[in-house]
């Protein structure tokens, strides 16, 4: 998959779809008009550049999800961590916990990630 990072605007726009997937073509030029204030032309570009990049699929007009909101940003945070740590966790909990310490509650809720339960919270 090519970069699939995405500017704010973006975000804003990639939300439109999840929340409302499927959806028409249609239907999401009318809620990018309504929601950012967009033209037609401006929503089908964004929504090729996040086609080609993998995250959305436009077919027959009809617009869905090729990622999950879930899927899309797990990628991005395993990908932060690989650029910027190295590929550590640890080492990325490290540096977080140095500005923020964790809640106890927090701190449970690592563990049962780590204990492998089904954490989706």
């Amino acid at each position: 998959m090519e970069e699939t990072g995405l500017g704010v605007v973006e975000s804003r726009f990639a939300d439109i779809i999840w929340q409302h997937e499927p959806l028409s073509s249609g239907e999401l030029v009318k809620l990018c008009g309504s929601e950012l204030g967009w033209k037609k032309s401006t929503t089908y570009t964004v929504l090729k550049k996040l086609c080609d990049r993998g995250i959305f699929r436009n077919q027959k007009g009809q617009v869905t999800a090729l990622l999950s909101r879930q899927e899309f940003y797990a990628a991005q945070s395993r990908r932060f961590v690989e650029e910027t740590y190295q590929g550590s966790l640890p080492a990325f909990v490290a540096a977080f916990t140095t500005q923020k310490a964790l809640s106890p509650e927090e701190i449970a809720q690592i563990r049962e990630i780590i204990d492998g339960s089904n954490f989706l919270g």
